[in-house]
């Protein structure tokens, strides 16, 4: 080992702290949650101590050699230091709220140890150095939040477990894939030394750089939620505990956009096509998070479709890095906010909801509807929240989406001078436009039947209730929304400092003049966004998505067709039934291609032949003495039940127990035969073996083993 020791506490500290509050919960589960708190609060302790050294001494390094063959490399520059802070302050602040949340919850033992796992492991995925750590701590993490989705298992959160896991592994062994082709094109995966790698071989090796470069964002983009590798986003959120989805929603995302963020800036820096790419992706993705998000009538599933369309927000500002080139200070310093920004919010959120749902076991907005009428507290966390992600001005969103939406005015201005086409920029500036006004409606949606609107028959039950969460759960809301509206109010003295102080990770320029995020020209962008999101909430949610029941009450509805999900249409279909065909195909036409099979095939028949003549001999010589020596009165068919093995285990007992039945149970003697008992349980196992092996979660199972075996080979050798 060598180098800043601080760094390898950071990211083994949590994997220590798991395993001792797992065995602490083995004996007292009071202690065991004040250990939890503690761990997290030492966590965001070793964090501070991190800042500090790294403003005294510039950027740490950590080197642990030898570590199959390529050791693991950590660093800490001014965007780790920001993001492991920030994902430090988000277990510190879900620790604290968990206590409660999970007050009469089964398996805390499980969650609280898998939860310190995946804090460990995000932690290494923000201070890796190089892709190679970043892999090791991104697979970790995978499996490790694996548990939080199917945390009830109930047959929802199995089914959105099942998508999950295969998300995961299959992201991960394509981006092994790319990592393969990446080290094997350019010799190195250390992320400082890639531009320069990649820039010296880029002229014969392009095609395989951009091979390796879309194998990387198929493993990244599946985490973060991009499409169409996002549909594991609106089914995990839902059926998590909402400290998970808080987790999920506002740090593990991120891991995912931190690995498009090095793969663009330090593969493929300034490159218009790749930018594109990105860009579109990030279109997609933030319309289709939206309109799911209007359309949803659950409160965790609309938050969670509204992270799909945040991530789309901040990949557009990535695809605008790329595309602006060295004039990319706007774009730069928007992307970082922006997911600052989508963190807290989310975080804020996702407790909100967790209290609620703590307080009602429902998150259907017509059972949890005029909940929070009368408690202005709650009402206060999460209208902050809303307003911020809305983009409202006086709010922190604001200042990241209007740095997004100037990057792109500014990249139409550049396309307009130079004579190029400008309509498909505009277009997308549109969509943006239109987004943000999505976002305002459905944000109103969810803020009206809670906080507004009443119950047709709890109202009464819910205003009653004033106990509704603990202080603790109280620290742990107010603490993030403090933060959040001090950054919306004053952005120069905060917003700007983040992204001076972490800029540098991007290689973003400073603007060439400041920003006046109050200007008409920039708040005129807010106020279409409201203008749009008022046309569709008043003329859309209100009038389509809201009907009347059986009991003639307004209720709210969901109108997205069923059939309409990517998982049921595409995914499930390709992974159970044309990958196995596809592969079958593959291993039976590389089969025929050997010779020696052919030969073989040759030597099996003829073996065959003669095995068949001897059968028939044998037969021949058999009925020739049933008919004189062994000829018996009585014609008798034999049936052969079970394998050799059961037949012949159940005859040796059978023989046991007819000694037996003559001596110790002469008076209660045994019946049944072993033969056909034994028959009867391997046919139960073979059966149940069948039902098994067909299942997807099986297989998903056994290429997760696979591959951890895999990894613990290669850790071992």
């Amino acid at each position: 080992m060598n180098g800043d020791m601080i760094l390898f506490t950071i990211v083994g500290f949590p994997f220590v702290a798991a395993f001792l509050c797992y065995l602490m919960g083995r004996w007292n589960k009071g202690l065991r949650d004040r250990l939890l708190q503690l761990s997290v609060i030492l966590e965001m302790g070793w964090m501070v101590i991190a800042v500090l050294t790294y403003l005294q001494r510039g950027e740490l390094g950590f080197l642990l050699d030898g570590f199959c063959m390529q050791g693991l490399y950590l660093k800490l520059d001014g965007f780790r230091v920001l993001y492991g802070c920030i994902a430090a302050f988000m277990w510190m602040m879900t620790g604290i709220f968990s206590r409660e949340y999970f007050a009469h919850y089964r398996n805390r033992n499980r969650y609280y140890f898998f939860c310190l796992l995946t804090l460990g492991a995000t932690m290494g995925v923000f201070l890796s150095g190089d892709f190679y750590t970043t892999f090791i701590f991104f697979e970790v993490m995978s499996l490790t939040s694996y548990v939080w989705v199917i945390h009830d298992e109930k047959p929802a959160a199995m089914r959105a477990g099942e998508i999950y896991l295969a998300i995961a592994i299959i992201g991960g062994l394509v981006m092994l894939m790319g990592l393969f082709l990446l080290y094997d094109a350019v010799g190195t995966l250390r992320m400082s030394e890639l531009y320069g790698a990649v820039s010296s071989v880029w002229e014969e090796q392009s095609l395989r750089i951009y091979i390796a470069g879309g194998c990387m964002l198929f493993g990244f983009g599946a985490k973060a939620g991009m499409f169409p590798l996002h549909i594991w986003l609106p089914k995990a959120h839902p059926v998590a505990p909402a400290p998970a989805s808080a987790l999920l929603s506002g740090i593990l995302t991120k891991t995912g956009v931190f690995g498009v963020l090095v793969v663009s800036i330090e593969m493929f820096r300034y490159d218009p096509l790749w930018g594109k790419c990105i860009l579109y992706l990030g279109v997609i993705t933030m319309f289709g998070g939206a309109l799911l998000a209007v359309f949803s009538v659950d409160l965790k599933r609309t938050l969670a479709c509204s992270s799909m369309s945040q991530i789309g927000f901040i990949l557009v500002g990535v695809g605008m890095m790329e595309l602006l080139g060295t004039e990319n200070a706007l774009a730069v310093r928007g992307t970082i906010l922006h997911m600052v920004n989508h963190s807290m919010i989310k975080l804020i959120l996702f407790m909100a909801a967790g209290v609620i749902y703590m307080n009602l076991h429902a998150l259907n907005l017509n059972e949890i509807q005029g909940f929070g009428r009368r408690k202005p507290l709650l009402k206060g966390i999460f209208l902050a929240g809303a307003l911020s992600i809305g983009g409202i001005p006086g709010f922190s969103g604001y200042i990241s989406k209007t740095l997004l939406h100037e990057s792109i005015v500014e990249y139409a201005i550049e396309l307009s001078a130079h004579g190029e086409p400008s309509r498909w920029i505009h277009a997308v500036e549109w969509v943006f436009l239109i987004t943000g006004g999505m976002t305002l409606a459905y944000m109103t949606k969810l803020f009206v039947a809670i906080f507004i609107e009443k119950h047709p028959f709890e109202q009464e039950k819910f205003d009653a209730k004033k106990q509704y969460m603990s202080m603790e759960s109280i620290f742990a809301l107010l603490i993030p929304v403090i933060i959040l509206v001090v950054m919306g109010l004053l952005p120069y003295l905060t917003m700007n400092r983040i992204a001076d102080f972490s800029q540098g990770f991007l290689h973003g320029e400073m603007p060439a003049h400041a920003v006046h995020y109050f200007s008409f020209t920039n708040l005129k962008g807010a106020l279409i966004s409201l203008l749009i999101g008022s046309l569709v909430y008043f003329g859309f949610i209100r009038k389509f998505l809201m009907g009347k029941d059986t009991k003639e009450r307004v209720v709210y509805q969901n109108i997205w067709p069923g059939w309409m999900d990517l998982e049921d249409l595409i995914y499930r279909p390709v992974l159970q039934k044309a990958v196995i065909t596809l592969v079958a195909g593959v291993c039976k036409m590389v089969d025929q291609m050997y010779i020696c099979r052919g030969i073989l095939k040759g030597v099996l028949e003829v073996m065959a032949f003669l095995s068949r003549i001897c059968d028939h001999l044998l037969d021949a010589v058999l009925l020739l003495f049933r008919r004189t020596t062994h000829k018996s009165r009585t014609e008798r068919h034999v049936y052969l039940i079970g394998t050799r093995l059961s037949r012949t285990l159940g005859k040796l007992l059978d023989n046991i127990i007819k000694i037996l039945n003559h001596t110790i149970f002469r008076q209660k003697p045994i019946e049944h035969s072993f033969v056909v008992t034994f028959a009867e349980w391997e046919e139960m196992i073979h059966r149940t073996n069948r039902l098994i092996g067909a299942s997807l979660s099986f297989g998903l199972w056994m290429a997760a083993i696979g591959f951890a075996l895999t990894l613990i080979y290669l850790l071992w050798w």
